[in-house]
């Protein structure tokens, strides 16, 4: 399965987001392979975090002016933040960018990393490194729905929880258009849902 990742992700032209002026980000969404079963390497941020504590991210930040891009931003910060070293990850393309509810540009980078590797979680960050199967997603196991309002237009995005971990809002969003991209899974983002409750994540 990671052959689908490998082939479309490239060609995928992701929508672009104008947003001049504001401060960008980079994150990566690690795919790794075990048994013949993809997963996504995810991130329980410290609860002693100033934005976005104690929820589950990808792995990933701000960029810094000597980054010569956001990939490299993405690189960056997942080695400094989980021991991932960049020359292990295979950055296959950018998904579709976002602003989040701080008013940050994000952009996120699909990369395949070995099933196996020195995990080093930096404990001022990251309180947990957990893995879920792209299965999971593909079910669209969600628990609830929330509607994300931004740009005149409403998004209808799943939140799951798996093992105890709740992911939502800006990673669940990521992590929707990587299964649609890459595994054909048609989790719809704009249909909308009664049950939906409205959040203001970007």
């Amino acid at each position: 399965m990671l052959d689908k990742v490998r082939e479309r992700v490239p060609e995928y032209r992701p929508r672009l987001v104008e947003a001049a002026g504001l401060p960008e980000a980079g994150v990566l969404v690690p795919v790794t392979c075990v048994d013949n079963e993809p997963e996504i390497i995810l991130t329980l941020r410290s609860n002693s975090l100033s934005t976005h504590s104690g929820e589950v991210a990808l792995p990933g930040g701000r960029r810094d002016p000597g980054d010569v891009d956001l990939s490299y931003t993405a690189l960056r910060e997942a080695h400094e933040e989980i021991g991932l070293l960049p020359d292990l990850v295979e950055v296959v393309g950018p998904l579709g960018s976002l602003v989040s509810r701080f008013g940050i540009k994000v952009t996120p980078y699909v990369g395949i990393v070995p099933d196996v590797f020195d995990l080093r979680p930096n404990e001022s960050e990251i309180q947990e490194v957990f893995r879920v199967p792209v299965s999971f997603f593909l079910g669209d196991n969600r628990e609830m729905t929330h509607r994300i309002d931004y740009e005149g237009r409403s998004w209808y995005v799943p939140s799951y929880r798996y093992e105890g971990f709740k992911i939502w809002g800006l990673t669940a969003l990521i992590l929707v258009d990587l299964m649609n991209v890459a595994f054909d899974a048609r989790i719809p983002l704009r249909t909308p849902s009664k049950d939906a409750i409205p959040i203001k994540e970007q």
